[in-house]
């Protein structure tokens, strides 16, 4: 007896996910444009148990975008620190600035619209629009082009303009008549679940029936590998330069960039480089413990060093450049390493 065909591959994909798909995101509950559009930004790069509560807490401060243009980029940047690639919570700024001016206070729904606000791009726009109005539409995030690339055989990595080309003709072909929304969640889902990039659950998969990968015995050759990155190592001093009353010294750094706009302790060559770019001298200067930190092109040893200003009255202070206190390090957007060093600097361990 002849082997039956396999149902099409959205009908097996919308089955598993009706069984096993993530149904309790908070972005789903409920699924507006805004909160599909904020969600959709913080999961670049980002994994999803990281995003949930980042997300949560920026819904309270940002409810909606009129919320987000009136914030100050300093308040937003606060809310986005310690996800990395700070130009998404830039983006994100700019972009409901737009909706407010040229969109009438409302994120546009149509592809075209959305792919010409900062940060969003066809992938990006067609998820927006897809979760929010369940019209389907093809998306080709990471996991989606890991699904595609081995479902469908495809070679190259996936970063190349050809290879997605294809990938888009790929998700283009499976897209439902339908649930829109659903199918958007599940070929992620797969990808993230089930199809991930180490040790995937290929005999559990719903489409593995018709997958060229499974099939031919290259699912750890598909999708083939992005060319290595050139890593730079990079040497940073930095001083925790405090006045005496509770206060340090923070730079805003440029708006691009690394950690672009972001809140910095002063950097330079030697502690003396760092003094005369402030204009003050500075007293008890205490070497501390280096840190690493790893950006995706990028080595950072950073070299904290610990002192007390002469004179804080002689500090060039401006809008880029000023005293804050532990209060008000809270309300700034600071990278990871220079959060960590201010906590451990109010907590008195470097006394």
């Amino acid at each position: 007896m002849a082997e039956q065909p396999a149902a099409p591959f959205q009908q097996r994909l919308l089955a598993w996910w009706d069984l096993s798909g993530r149904k309790d995101l908070p972005w789903q509950h409920t699924r507006t444009p805004y909160r599909v559009w904020v969600s959709e930004i913080m999961l670049q790069q980002t994994q999803v148990a990281t995003v949930i509560s980042y997300f949560e807490r920026w819904m309270k401060s940002f409810p909606d975008i009129s919320s987000l243009a009136k914030a100050s980029l300093d308040d937003v940047l606060a809310h986005w620190a310690g996800l990395g690639y700070y130009a998404r919570a830039r983006n994100l700024h700019k972009a409901a600035a737009s909706c407010m001016e040229r969109h009438e206070k409302k994120l546009p729904l149509s592809a075209e619209e959305l792919t010409e606000l900062p940060g969003i791009g066809l992938s990006t726009a067609n998820a927006i629009v897809s979760q929010s109005t369940d019209q389907p539409r093809a998306v080709l995030d990471g996991n989606v082009r890991r699904v595609l690339a081995r479902h469908a055989g495809v070679e190259g990595w996936t970063g190349q303009s050809a290879v997605q080309k294809r990938l888009w003709a790929e998700a283009e072909k499976r897209l439902p008549d339908s649930r829109g929304a659903d199918y958007t969640q599940a070929i992620m889902d797969l990808g993230a679940m089930l199809c991930t990039r180490s040790n995937p659950g290929c005999g559990h998969c719903p489409v593995n029936a018709d997958c060229q990968a499974w099939l031919t015995d290259r699912v750890r050759e598909l999708p083939s590998p992005k060319p290595a990155t050139r890593v730079s190592d990079k040497k940073v001093n930095m001083l925790i330069l405090t006045n005496g009353r509770g206060k340090v010294l923070l730079e805003r750094r440029p708006p691009t960039g690394v950690w672009g706009g972001l809140w910095c302790l002063p950097e330079g060559d030697s502690i003396e480089t760092i003094e005369a770019s402030l204009g003050i001298s500075a007293t008890d200067v205490t070497a501390l413990p280096p840190i690493e930190h790893r950006l995706s092109h990028l080595r950072m040893t950073i070299h904290p060093m610990l002192a007390t200003a002469c004179d804080a009255m002689q500090v060039r202070c401006s809008g880029q450049r000023d005293w804050y206190d532990k209060r008000q390090q809270q309300t700034l957007g600071l990278p990871k390493p220079v959060a960590e060093l201010m906590k451990r600097l109010n907590s008195g361990e470097f006394k």
